[in-house]
């Protein structure tokens, strides 16, 4: 063997080393490796069990929120037929206080014109009086009672207007 360049002595002291490590290894390493692969393993199937959980409680809220989230659109769509609604109402309340306010103006615009109107025609008779006195005074010569013939104006007007108006 020595020709093939193994040392026999060597050769044991090697093979005997190598026992003794391997026993040492055996008892010291092997039984907290197996010990530590088994806790691994241990734990990595908790973590599954646990993940699987978790995606079934995942699954559950999802659902859970699809259901949620169906109920808020009702909620939301109901309470938008609701504003659509009271916009309605307030838009036809609105419409129908503008419609009496302009009415209301419509009316006092009506009386401030007759108003205007009866003073003007009554500035009108005065001066129409006014002048007729003027003129019959001037015509006649002299001085006629202004009151007198006013009231006689009036009283022709008031029939010339009854009997237009009749």
């Amino acid at each position: 063997m020595e020709a093939l360049g193994i040392n026999l002595p060597v050769l044991i002291s090697q093979l005997v080393s190598f026992l003794i490590l391997f026993g040492l290894l055996a008892v010291l390493g092997y039984k907290p490796i197996l010990k530590m692969l088994d806790e691994r393993s241990r734990r990595i199937q908790e973590s599954l069990e646990q993940a699987e959980a978790v995606k079934e409680q995942s699954l559950h809220a999802e659902e859970e929120v699809k259901k949620q989230v169906q109920a808020a659109s009702l909620r939301g769509q109901e309470v938008i037929a609701q504003a659509m609604k009271a916009s309605d109402e307030i838009r036809g309340q609105a419409q129908d206080l503008a419609k009496k306010d302009a009415d209301a103006i419509i009316e006092r615009a009506r009386q401030a014109i007759k108003t205007e109107r009866d003073a003007a025609l009554e500035e009108l008779r005065r001066e129409f009086s006014d002048l007729t006195i003027l003129a019959a005074s001037k015509v006649i010569g002299e001085s006629l009672d202004k009151e007198s013939h006013r009231k006689l104006i009036d009283k022709i007007l008031e029939d010339n207007k009854t009997i237009n108006q009749g």
